[in-house]
C-alpha cells in the first residue's frame, strides 16, 4: 500500500493569504509510526508564516515565527486544533503588525 490522500483543502483567506492541509494514510514505519503524514501551511505574500508536517526522518515539528521547533502529535483532531489555534494567533499578529513574514 502506498500513499493515500484522505484529506485535502486549499483556502484563500484574503488576496494574500492562503491555508493548505494535507493528510495522507501511509504504511506504517520508522518515519511514520501512526500511518499520518500531514502538511498543514499558513502563506501570507507567498511566505511560510506558520506550518505543521511530519516530513520523513524529520519527525512531528512545527514552523512557527520563524523557528522549527517539535510538536506533539496526539490525534489528526487534535493537530488541526493546534494548527487553527495557532493560526489564529498568527493572523491577529500579523493584523497588529506584529507577525514575522519570513523565516531566518
Amino acid at each position: 500500500m502506498g500513499a493515500r490522500l484522505v484529506y485535502h483543502r486549499k483556502v484563500a483567506l484574503s488576496e494574500d493569504e492562503i491555508v493548505e492541509i494535507k493528510v495522507w494514510e501511509v504504511p506504517r514505519s520508522e518515519d511514520y509510526p501512526e500511518g499520518v503524514k500531514y502538511s498543514l501551511v499558513y502563506l501570507r505574500k507567498g511566505k511560510r508564516i506558520l506550518g505543521y508536517d511530519n516530513y520523513q526522518s524529520h519527525g512531528h515539528h512545527k514552523h512557527l515565527r520563524g523557528k522549527t521547533v517539535p510538536y506533539e502529535f496526539h490525534s489528526v483532531e487534535r493537530l488541526f486544533e493546534d494548527f487553527l489555534k495557532d493560526l489564529e494567533e498568527a493572523r491577529n499578529e500579523g493584523q497588529n503588525g506584529e507577525g514575522r513574514d519570513q523565516e531566518p
